[in-house]
């Protein structure tokens, strides 16, 4: 009985772990403007090759018209070669925030910034940042 009673615990706790997976939403923002203007299927995230100012991810309130930024998440970065389409890692950091202009310093244009997030729980759908 004692065995039954344990298995039935360990599998509602390991349902209910699973179970929060990409719960959270999250958005890439520069100085606390989010990249993307939308949060949908059909937003781009793009910036300029240029672009300068705080690299963080957040989670967000959706609104109608706005997207919110509210608490800074863990994320890695990597970055997407254009030419051959090779993801290699920046760094083996976990960050809260990075100057972007430090990653930009590796890209060239048609590059991709990839934001990895490192908790289960965060969807991150607008995870690769072109570089324009």
């Amino acid at each position: 009985m004692k065995k039954l009673l344990f298995c039935l615990v360990l599998f509602a706790i390991s349902n209910n772990i699973f179970a929060q997976r990409f719960n959270d939403c999250v958005a890439a923002c520069i100085d606390e403007v989010a990249i993307i203007k939308e949060y949908s299927p059909r937003a781009k995230a793009e910036i300029q090759s240029d672009a300068k100012g705080n690299l963080a991810v957040y989670t967000v309130s959706i609104g109608e018209s706005n997207i919110t930024p509210k608490q800074k998440i863990r994320f890695k970065v990597a970055i997407k070669d254009a030419a051959t389409q090779t993801l290699w890692l920046f760094s083996d950091q976990n960050y809260q925030e990075i100057a972007v202009e430090d990653i930009l310093v590796d890209c060239k244009k048609g590059d991709a910034i990839m934001l990895l997030t490192v908790d289960h729980r965060y969807a991150l759908p607008h995870h690769e940042i072109l570089v324009n």
